[in-house]
Formats: structure tokens, C-alpha cells, sequence
């Protein structure tokens, strides 16, 4: 009988240990949300020495108002606060290629450099609330897919996305092989009209140099008259200026540059920089001194306060081979860094479409924790002072490709028809 007594008093008291738990736990959770404070750690509140000093209490409310008084804490992501509130910073210069980019963006960029990735195949850019494709690199899903340079991309997945940041836009578009995204974009010069394209992501891997010697009649996809059939021209493709970029084409040349310089039959050289987005400036000097005798200059800095002139560095292999460059919209960059530097120089003969326009020179820099920023600290002129920047690079010959037919590249055609004359 005492055992029972026993066991029914500890039940008891398990029961009301339970429910003043229950209790004082569920008022405990409420205090707590109620009082919720995200942490975040600040190493200081005075501005770095050199700094404009600027008022931060603003910003410090607004923040704790956020904090306090925002309904749903868990929306309450204070580094994505941080982040928002620096991209929001760089968004006040007007400057599409001045970025904060978050370690996730940050590592993409980085890969994209390296020559592989996950995703569509499209370089990006910011500009007033609108994301658009600077190109869409070679044989890549979003090529073959009929994404253009040009391209105004204003839905991801029947999601809008105007204003957003290009971090963002990266963020949703890139995924998993084997995924598909679905973009609705104005292709340029189409009065507004939206189209769906459903683009299937896959392992990006971009050769940045590829190149040969053929009988123009044996180059695929353009046509030329039978008593040309037999001639031959160098055909050289950059896609980007990578991080091995300079190897890549070293090796090409020592493997090319023996036969173009004593083979009669080889006319010259086309070198092809379409739907190039850029990359390293040091690269773009290094490509453009394979063509230029040392010392002639490539490209001139302009921080708006001095003038530096980037001249030829070593001795080039192909300096008095005739040449001729294939542009079009998706040329950008360290890609009209080397067209401007050889027209300039050598009267070299751009053939295709206007550039992209890109004109400014921007510093990479890691800021601890995965992050980077880009800022722009010049705008970039050509040998002869000429800023391409939102205007282009004008062809010296203007061939569009044919719409009906994309596999004949009268571009490319165009170009051997130059060099054979």
C-alpha cells in the first residue's frame, strides 16, 4: 500500500513539474521573442582614419527599429542586413561595375576566372535596376539556347527581378547540373516583347584559347569561290581573359606561329573576340603584344587625376602578320582593350558588330570571409584616346549574322574574304 501512495505521489509531482514547466517555458518563449536581438558583432562605430566622417546614428536606428519592432524575427538575417546595406553603399555610385559580392558570388566569380562552373553560360552586369547579359559564352546552354548579349533578363523562373542586384541575379540562375531555369528576357531592338527561354544548366568549361590553320575550304559553315578553296588562314577564338588565359595562348602560338610565318599559303590571321566579356587587364596587354612591336602602347588608365600609358611588354611572334578581328555586342572589356589597341596601332580591320562598351578598369579585392568587392578605379582609353565606354567599338566592316540561317557565319566568311584579297 505505501508503494502505491509512493508511485501516486510521484506521479503527482512529475504532473505539476510538468506543467510549471509547460508554464514558465511557454512564457519564457514569449518573453524571449518579444526580446528577441539578433547579435551582431561591431568592431567599431568611429570611421577608419582617412574617412569622410560621416553620421551613422541614422543607419544605427533604423537598424535597431528593425530589431525591436519588425513582426516577423524571423526574417531577421543580420549579415544579409550587412550585405543589403553595402551593396546599397556601391548601388549610390551609379556604377554597375563597382560590387559587393557575398562569399557565395564571390567563389562563382572566381570559378568563372578558373574556367568551370555550374550553371547557364552567361556573363552579367547591373545597370539602373536591370540585369543584362554582357554575352553568352561560347557552345554553352545559354548560347544554344538563343540567349544574346544584349539581353534585358526581367524574370527568373515566372519570378520578376527587377531591381535586383547582380548578386542576386547570379544567386537564381546558376544551380545544379541537370536543372532547368526558365528566363523571360527583351532580346535588344524588339519593342519590349518578353520571351521564355528554358535554359538547362550544366558544368560550364570554358577553354579560354583554341585555335588552327585550315584550307578555307575546309572551315565549316561559310562559303568561298573554288579558286580559294586551297589557301589557308589562322582562325584563333579568345573567349575571356582568365587566369589561364596567358598559358593557354603561349601554347597555341609556339604550336601555330612556325607554320604562319613560312607557309606561303597561310594568308593571315582572324582573331576571333566575340562574346569575350573580359577579364584580366595584364592578360589583355599580354594578348594585344603577341601582335605589337615592344614599347607601342595598349591601352592608357585614367583615374582622372594621372594618365598611365600600358605599353607592349615582350616581343610578339605574329607583329607582321596581316590580321583582321571579329567583334559583336558580346565583346566587352580586356576583349575592346585588344580590338581599340590593335586598330589604333596597326590599322587592323574590325569586322562584325559594335561592342559591348565596357570602359572602365576594375581592382578585385578578397575582404576576409569569403567576400570581395570590385571597385572601379579608372576608365580605360585606346592608343588614340578614344572612350568606348557605352558606345562600343564601331566595326570598320558591319556584317550581321543571318537570322533564317545561324550556322553560316558570314561573319567569320567576311573576315577570310578580307584576309584572301
Amino acid at each position: 500500500m505505501k508503494n502505491r501512495v509512493k508511485v501516486i505521489q510521484v506521479g503527482i509531482l512529475v504532473l505539476v513539474a510538468f506543467f510549471i514547466g509547460y508554464f514558465f517555458g511557454i512564457n519564457k518563449i514569449n518573453y524571449d521573442w518579444k526580446n528577441y536581438k539578433p547579435q551582431i558583432k561591431i568592431a567599431s562605430k568611429e570611421p577608419p582614419s582617412g574617412i569622410s566622417n560621416v553620421d551613422f546614428s541614422p543607419f544605427w536606428t533604423v537598424w535597431q527599429k528593425i530589431e525591436e519592432d519588425y513582426y516577423d524575427k524571423t526574417k531577421i538575417d543580420p549579415q544579409k542586413m550587412l550585405n543589403g546595406a553595402i551593396a546599397g553603399a556601391l548601388q549610390s555610385l551609379d556604377d554597375p561595375f563597382t560590387v559587393y559580392l557575398p562569399p557565395v558570388q564571390n567563389d562563382s566569380f572566381k570559378q568563372g576566372l578558373a574556367g568551370q562552373f555550374s550553371g547557364i553560360g552567361a556573363e552579367l552586369m547591373s545597370d539602373k535596376g536591370n540585369i543584362i547579359v554582357m554575352s553568352p559564352l561560347s557552345e554553352t546552354p545559354a548560347e544554344r539556347a538563343g540567349i544574346k548579349a544584349g539581353d534585358v533578363i526581367v524574370k527568373v523562373d515566372g519570378k520578376s527581378i527587377i531591381g535586383w542586384s547582380i548578386t542576386q541575379a547570379v544567386e537564381n540562375i546558376r544551380g545544379e547540373k541537370g536543372t532547368e531555369v526558365i528566363l523571360t528576357v527583351i532580346h535588344k531592338d524588339t519593342n519590349n516583347k518578353q520571351v521564355d527561354i528554358k535554359i538547362i544548366r550544366d558544368i560550364i568549361t570554358v577553354k579560354s584559347v583554341e585555335g588552327y590553320i585550315k584550307k578555307v575550304g575546309d572551315i565549316e559553315n561559310i562559303k568561298v569561290s573554288d579558286d580559294k578553296k586551297n589557301l589557308k588562314v589562322t582562325y584563333i577564338r579568345l573567349s575571356q581573359f582568365g587566369d589561364n588565359t596567358n598559358k593557354d595562348w603561349t601554347d597555341l602560338i609556339i604550336r601555330l606561329a612556325g607554320q604562319i610565318r613560312t607557309d606561303k599559303d597561310v594568308k593571315g590571321v582572324i582573331l576571333d573576340l566575340r562574346n569575350n566579356p573580359g577579364g584580366y587587364l595584364t592578360d589583355a596587354v599580354f594578348i594585344a603584344s603577341e601582335f605589337l612591336n615592344q614599347g607601342k602602347p595598349v591601352v592608357i588608365e585614367d583615374d582622372v587625376i594621372n594618365k598611365k600609358t600600358l605599353s607592349a611588354n615582350r616581343n610578339g611572334q605574329l607583329t607582321n602578320i596581316p590580321l583582321v578581328i571579329l567583334i559583336n555586342r558580346g565583346s566587352a572589356s580586356a576583349s575592346e582593350i585588344v580590338a581599340g589597341a590593335l586598330r589604333d596601332n596597326k590599322k587592323t580591320k574590325l569586322i562584325g558588330e559594335t561592342s559591348f562598351g565596357k570602359g572602365t578598369i576594375q581592382q578585385a579585392e578578397d575582404l576576409g570571409k569569403g567576400a570581395g568587392i570590385h571597385v572601379t578605379i579608372a576608365k580605360w582609353l585606346t592608343p588614340d584616346s578614344i572612350w568606348v565606354n557605352g558606345e562600343g567599338l564601331k566595326p570598320d566592316i558591319e556584317v550581321k549574322l543571318d537570322p533564317k540561317n545561324p550556322t553560316h557565319d558570314t561573319q567569320l566568311e567576311k573576315a577570310v574574304e578580307e584576309l584572301l584579297k
